[in-house]
């Protein structure tokens, strides 16, 4: 018996659609299925200014398909520079709904970021006042810290001095990869809330290594132990207000992937609402999948719930997935999640 899901719209709340030919190639399979995406800034250069956020947006709503109902929510890259009289204009004029911080050298494009958070109080303050929310990629730097430590470590030596020093500062920690991060997350109250990943939801750092390395699963921050995965599903899937979807969908070609030094990110766009089905359903949750991808990210940014809905169809025998979509910029592979998949938003 075929079973059909019907949802509203969903909200992607950290989405990467790049620039130039990759824009144009990737903001396709976003606009289907999604109403609204929060647009992450780390180009080249990175969209630090009103100015520049202006002017991407532009190239954004100029590269979107005919007849597509797609809101970008445009965000500023945070550098020690950053005016915040620039972000503030920002933000009153609705052209900003966030604003990103990077660690400098943390991920794909953040070496303009922030390595001296001290230099960055008067920004925060300044977004504090006006209520304007700081979205962080929370992993740590060093060279001494492990890579799998990273996050647990940020949060203890940067997001809880962070937190003392900004207590009316709503706080999004992106792309959380560990249990200490969930708990974390739940003991802050609604100033702050948590994006969780499509593929963090299915990967472990096996799926990455064991039987050879899977470039196509390599991501920052990287997938962690089996138990850190499992206590993302049972956040994604609680039902808790401050835990929603960003996919953190960041298309690279093939050959920037494929290589001795490949790049990080998943490009999860195409089929992330026919995986979150799978994943919801596996812990008897479907109920749950639409707050999750449709109004907690709403309501933590203060957003109107979409009117419009998708339908989510369930076949008896799997489904095929799409490997690549093919852009001017190069061929991109799309997340396989490794398991047969039963769902497809419904045309």
């Amino acid at each position: 018996m075929t079973l059909r899901l019907i949802l509203r719209r969903p909200d992607d709340m950290h989405l990467h659609l790049r620039d130039g030919a990759m824009l144009q190639g990737v903001l396709p399979e976003s606009a289907r299925h999604f109403a609204r995406a929060l647009v992450m800034p780390n180009l080249v250069p990175p969209v630090v200014t009103a100015a520049q956020a202006t002017a991407y947006l532009a190239r954004i709503m100029a590269a979107l398909p005919e007849g597509a109902a797609f809101r970008p929510l445009m965000t500023l890259y945070l550098t020690e520079d950053t005016d915040p009289d620039d972000v503030a204009a920002a933000a009153a004029s609705g052209l900003v709904t966030a604003v990103k911080l990077y660690p400098a050298g943390a991920t794909t494009n953040s070496h303009g970021g922030v390595r001296d958070m001290a230099r960055v109080s008067a920004v925060l303050d300044r977004m504090a006042e006006i209520d304007l929310p700081l979205c962080l990629h929370g992993e740590v730097t060093t060279p001494e810290v492990d890579i799998f430590d990273r996050e647990a470590v940020f949060l203890d030596t940067v997001l809880d001095p962070l937190r003392r020093s900004h207590p009316a500062l709503r706080i999004v920690m992106e792309h959380i990869t560990t249990s200490q991060a969930v708990a974390w997350v739940r003991a802050q109250g609604p100033q702050v809330a948590a994006t969780i990943t499509t593929h963090h939801l299915i990967l472990n750092r096996n799926h990455l290594l064991v039987g050879g390395i899977r470039p196509h699963y390599y991501c920052l921050p990287v997938a962690k132990r089996e138990e850190h995965r499992a206590a993302l599903v049972a956040a994604a899937t609680s039902g808790e207000a401050c835990f929603f979807l960003g996919t953190d969908s960041a298309p690279h070609v093939d050959a920037l992937k494929e290589n001795a030094c490949g790049c990080a990110g998943c490009f999860t766009a195409p089929n992330t609402m026919a995986l979150l089905a799978h994943v919801f359903e596996n812990q008897g949750r479907l109920d749950r999948l639409e707050a999750f991808t449709s109004l907690q990210g709403a309501n933590y940014y203060r957003l109107a719930p979409n009117e419009a809905r998708i339908t989510l169809v369930r076949h008896d025998t799997p489904l095929a997935q799409p490997d690549q979509i093919f852009t001017e910029a190069g061929p991109v592979t799309v997340f396989n999640p490794g398991f047969p998949v039963h769902w497809q938003v419904e045309p």
